[in-house]
């Protein structure tokens, strides 16, 4: 039986001061319990707790022609030193470059799942959360479909996150935050999977909507080049007396759908559904669509960061089993 849902006043917060000036994304995160936002745009994965954030780490995603898929998830099995088996369309694909074909690489520095692999959703769907032996490859958009991240962010992120916590990826061109003396700062990112799906009107009436409660001037130039020139570095909207840093923390506005008012918390009661750990057998393999060159081909990150047409349909692996239970793991990466 599904728990009655409840919206309260209070707002998203930030744990550590060291996330203060990290745009947040427009998200209703829950009060109770683990929440993943992995927003394609921004490049950015932020892993909540009880409401606050706790991690956020840079990342890469699939490429436009394979894109890593929008919706909601569970966070799944974590497996450690992974053995990637090499599915028939990358050995085609090594076939053609010229490379030596292989069926598997074992742990190691050369293994593109890097460390460790988190389950991202069913496994059927093939997706995961990852490391990588490629660092610079991070942040970009370049994968087959999965998350990855650097290695030691990797394996904090496996070390934070439970099995079962919710996960969500979504497509958000902009954040719209304000900070503790309620000036907006804006941060806007590049379109890489060409949805042209950022609505400017929505943006600039939740905008106005703020700034005319508080009795603050937008500067409508600076907003404009802002939207023109994605960047992906915060810029403040109504600053004025040469300041130039974010006060206190960044709380996001509802600018999706234009009432610009701060994000609430998701009150849930989460006392009879608990997340639970899913630890799979060691040496678990798995058959994970990823590059296996040294160097990345393709790297679209955002430039000066502060910090830093429709989806492809995807076939399902034969595989249903349960990640804990199949010794065989199919993945995209």
């Amino acid at each position: 039986m599904l728990k009655p849902i409840l919206y309260a006043l209070t707002t998203t917060i930030i744990s550590t001061s060291a996330y203060a000036a990290i745009p947040m994304p427009d998200y209703a995160v829950p009060s109770q319990g683990q929440q993943v936002i992995l927003n394609i745009p921004q490049l950015r994965l932020f892993l909540f707790q009880d409401g606050k954030l706790i991690k956020t780490y840079p990342i890469t995603v699939g490429k436009a022609s394979t894109q890593t898929p929008l919706g909601e998830y569970k966070i799944g099995a974590k497996i450690t030193n992974p053995t990637w088996n090499i599915p028939l369309s990358i050995q085609k694909e090594m076939a053609a470059s010229g490379k030596t074909v292989q069926k598997s690489v074992p742990p190691g520095p050369d293994n593109p799942l890097g460390p460790v692999f988190v389950r991202l959703g069913a496994p059927r769907l093939g997706l995961g959360i990852h490391g990588t032996n490629v660092p610079s490859s991070v942040p970009g958009v370049r994968s087959h479909g999965c998350i990855r991240l650097r290695s030691p962010n990797a394996l904090d992120f496996a070390a934070a996150v439970q099995s079962g916590a919710d996960a969500a990826v979504i497509y958000q061109q902009a954040s719209v935050n304000t900070d503790a003396q309620n000036d907006i700062w804006i941060a806007v990112y590049r379109d890489p999977y060409n949805k042209r799906t950022l609505n400017k009107k929505l943006l600039n009436q939740s905008i106005s909507s703020w700034a005319e409660q508080h009795q603050l001037q937008v500067n409508h130039k600076r907003l404009n080049n802002a939207l023109s020139k994605p960047a992906s570095t915060l810029i403040c909207l109504t600053c004025s007396g040469g300041k130039t840093k974010v006060s206190g923390n960044l709380s996001s506005l509802q600018w999706t759908n234009g009432i610009g008012e701060i994000v609430e918390l998701k009150y849930i009661d989460i006392t009879d559904n608990k997340p639970k750990q899913e630890i799979a057998p060691e040496s678990n393999s798995i058959e994970v669509d990823e590059d296996a060159d040294q160097a990345p081909k393709q790297n679209i990150t955002p430039p000066h960061s502060t910090t830093t047409p429709a989806n492809p349909k995807r076939s399902a692996p034969a595989t249903t089993a349960p990640a804990s239970a199949d010794s065989d793991f199919d993945a995209l990466m």
